[in-house]
């Protein structure tokens, strides 16, 4: 049994990656955990794992790593599992008074664009060696790195060889999934949109597939359900936009799903996108939603992304495309609509290879391993 504390800053406490998989796991196991969060204000135990959250984002860099320290010298651990590089530099600090282990969970490129958005040239590529730096120093620290994928190990795996390393995938636990495998309905279309509604995200690009859809098919009944919200004044300008330009008859907005209700928020919808820009940084990250969507038997449609490719065969669930091809990805809908024997097959193999293959079963021991037995 170990004492094992989850540091974060912007994850909430009850993150799905951090609490619902991997403190969970780790609570069952006979560990006693903790997670420790920057982003949202709360004190308790939750399904038996302690939880000390702040809100506190907004504060000096030297407050949020007090806090951490503070956190971290109570609950005395003996491995601290951390999800930026200030946790990571938070920990280091506690693990020079004693013999600790600290995973750094990389899920996020960093330093990420948005990080730098608001800089013009060149203080943009200053501030973006200055994150680069900050990085490296935090894998310096770290004494083992768990990633997210596979695209993310640069440059902390080839700057640190020799130190123990996992990948460890978004796969779901099953417990949370909703199935529904879809029998497609003739003259009827219920295309799915999931997360923020920005033009990077690639809301545009879905909207402008679906027009061309319309225009290719008129008589077809096509509804669209989005889940999710903007998160900036622009983008919420862009969406308004976007939603006049179009004028789409049948269209519902729902607001972002919890965790455990998310898969069944979608459970209607025959098909699921992902049609974000095509960049440096999205294609070295993979769409986390993929999984869920394949778990509940959905054929997907998404950008043609590195990461995706290097993780798993899409083309037996369905279609990877250029987002701005909004003639090809109508054409690619409308292949399942003439063809749909092959929109089933693709919905029953996206569940039946989830549970061969990407499921949180598959690869929690190995992560249980990892984290109790550090030096093996």
């Amino acid at each position: 049994m170990q004492k094992i504390l989850f540091l974060t800053t912007v994850h909430r406490y009850d993150d799905d990656r951090i609490f619902h998989h991997q403190a969970k796991t780790l609570r069952d196991a006979g560990n006693v955990v903790k997670i420790c969060s920057l982003s949202s204000e709360f004190k308790g135990n939750v399904d038996g794992v302690e939880i000390e959250s702040f809100s506190i984002l907004g504060k000096s860099r030297d407050e949020k790593i007090k806090t951490f320290e503070r956190i971290c010298n109570a609950f005395q651990p003996d491995c601290i599992i951390c999800s930026e590089p200030l946790a990571v530099i938070a920990a280091g600090k506690v693990k020079k008074q004693k013999k600790i282990s600290i995973v750094y969970d990389i899920t996020e490129w960093y330093p990420s664009m948005r990080m730098v958005e608001n800089f013009s040239f060149p203080l943009n590529v200053i501030h973006a060696l200055k994150f680069f730096l900050f990085q490296l120093y935090a894998g310096f620290v770290s004494t083992h790195f768990i990633f997210g994928e596979n695209t993310k190990k640069f440059p902390l795996a080839y700057f640190f060889p020799f130190k123990k390393l996992i990948t460890l995938p978004y796969y779901p636990d099953d417990s949370y999934i909703h199935q529904n495998i879809k029998k497609l309905e003739e003259n009827k279309i219920c295309l799915c949109y999931t997360g923020q509604f920005s033009e990077e995200k690639g809301i545009g690009n879905f909207f402008a597939a679906v027009d061309c859809l319309r225009k290719k098919k008129p008589e077809l009944k096509i509804s669209i359900l989005l889940i999710g919200a903007s998160r900036k004044k622009k983008d919420e300008q862009y969406f308004s936009d976007q939603l006049n330009k179009y004028q789409f008859s049948h269209i519902t907005i729902e607001k972002s799903a919890s965790f455990n209700a998310f898969s069944k928020a979608y459970s209607e919808a025959d098909i699921c996108f992902d049609l974000r820009t095509m960049n440096y940084e999205n294609h070295h990250c993979l769409p986390i939603k993929i999984f869920y969507y394949m778990a509940s038997g959905k054929p997907v449609i998404y950008t043609d992304l590195k990461a995706i490719r290097q993780h798993l065969d899409i083309s037996k669930v369905g279609f990877l495309v250029n987002p701005k091809d909004s003639e090809g990805i109508a054409n690619n809908i409308l292949t399942y609509i003439q063809n749909p024997e092959l929109y089933s097959l693709h919905a029953k193999n996206a569940r039946w290879i989830y549970e061969k293959k990407y499921n949180w079963d598959i690869i929690k021991n190995s992560f249980l391993n990892f984290i109790n037995n550090p030096t093996k």
